[in-house]
C-alpha cells in the first residue's frame, strides 16, 4: 500500500531508556573497539562510542512504522525499506548511568525513483529535558508510493558540512583495513540491540530476497568511526560532535572493509568505506569534531 501523506509532522511517543555500563562496553566491545575511555571501568567516568545514540533511537524508529499514514504496509514492504543516509549531532555526551528518552518525528516524505523517501529527526533528551543528540535519518521504502495532498516538509536536514578542500587536505588521504568478522551481524544485534533479521537470520535474509544475511548500515558507520577516532583523535570520542554518510551497497560477512579517508583538516575528516570488491559502501562520509562545528546546525 501506498504512505499516505498525513505522515509528515506526526510524532511517536517517548521512549524511555536506562543507559548503564554494561550496555555502552557491550557496544564497543561488540565492535572490537579496543579505546580505554570506552571499557576501563578504572576511570573516574567512562565515555560511550560516538555512535551509540543509534541504540536508543531504534525502538522509535520502528515506533514510527505504526504512525497513521505508514501503519497500511505490509510486512513485505516493510521488509524492503532500506537506511539511506545518517546524520549525527552531539550536542551533549550520553553519560552512563543516567536516563534518556528519544522520540522520532517524521519531517518530510518525497517520492524518489527507488521509493519513498522518510525523512526523519530522532531527537534524545536526557532527565533534564535538555536535547543530547539530533539524528536526520532517510528511509526509503523499496517500490512504494505516496498517497494524498501534497505535504508541506515541517523541518528541514541540515545540509551536510561545507567543507573548503585544500591540497593539503587531500594530501592527507590514507586507508584503513577493517576486518568484518562471519558473526559480526549476531554480533551487534545483540550489543546494539537492534534486531532485524535480515542481520542474524540467514533464512529469514534469503526469504527477502538477499544472498545472504548483512551487516546493519550503523555497524558499517561505527566501524568507520572507531577507525577514524583511533587514527584521528587518539581515541578522544568525546571530541566528535557530528558525524554521518549515505548507505550504498551491502556489506556480507566476512570480509575485509577499507576505509579511505579522503581528506582531512584540524577539526574533520572525510571518508568513503569500501568493501572487498572496492564498491562503496558508505559515501560522502564524514567526521567532526571540537565544540565549535555542530551544535549551531542541528
Amino acid at each position: 500500500m501506498p504512505l499516505q501523506t498525513q505522515l509528515v509532522g506526526q510524532c511517536t511517543s517517548p521512549r524511555h531508556h536506562a543507559v548503564d555500563t554494561r550496555w555502552t562496553m557491550a557496544y564497543a566491545a561488540g565492535l572490537q573497539d579496543e579505546n580505554p575511555r570506552l571499557r576501563d571501568t578504572t576511570q573516574a567516568s567512562l565515555c560511550v562510542h560516538p555512535l551509540f545514540p543509534v541504540c536508543l533511537e531504534w525502538p522509535s524508529v520502528l515506533d514510527s512504522r505504526a504512525l497513521p499514514g505508514h501503519d497500511g504496509l505490509s510486512d513485505d514492504e516493510l521488509a524492503r525499506g532500506v537506511h539511506a543516509t545518517h546524520d549525527l549531532h552531539v550536542i551533549k555526551p550520553i553519560v552512563p548511568g543516567q536516563a534518556y528518552q528519544t522520540t522520532a518525528r517524521v519531517v518530510d516524505l518525497q517520492a524518489g525513483q527507488q521509493g519513498a523517501r522518510v525523512c526523519l529527526q530522532l531527537d534524545t533528551y536526557d532527565e533534564a529535558g535538555d536535547l543530547v543528540t539530533r539524528t536526520w535519518q532517510t528511509n526509503v521504502s523499496r517500490g512504494v508510493t505516496i498517497e494524498g495532498p501534497a505535504a508541506t516538509p515541517i523541518a528541514q536536514a541540515p545540509a551536510w558540512p561545507d567543507i573548503h578542500l585544500t591540497q593539503q587536505a587531500v594530501d592527507a588521504r590514507r586507508e584503513i583495513p577493517i576486518a568484518v568478522s562471519a558473526g559480526l551481524g549476531n554480533i551487534y544485534t545483540e550489543t546494539a540491540r537492534i534486531y532485524n533479521p535480515i542481520h542474524s537470520d540467514r533464512a529469514f535474509a534469503l526469504a527477502a530476497g538477499l544472498p545472504d544475511i548483512i551487516l546493519h548500515g550503523t555497524a558499517s558507520l561505527a566501524l568507520s568511526v572507531t577507525a577514524l577516532s583511533r587514527e584521528l583523535l587518539d581515541g578522544a570520542v568525546d571530541q566528535v560532535t557530528r558525524l554521518g554518510g549515505r548507505f550504498t551497497s551491502m556489506v556480507l560477512m566476512p570480509q575485509t572493509l577499507t576505509l579511505h579517508i579522503t581528506a582531512q583538516g584540524s577539526d574533520w575528516a572525510l571518508f568513503e568505506l569500501r568493501n572487498d570488491v572496492q564498491a562503496p559502501v558508505i559515501k560522502d562520509g564524514f567526521m567532526v569534531w571540537s565544540q565549535a562545528s555542530a551544535t549551531a546546525i542541528i
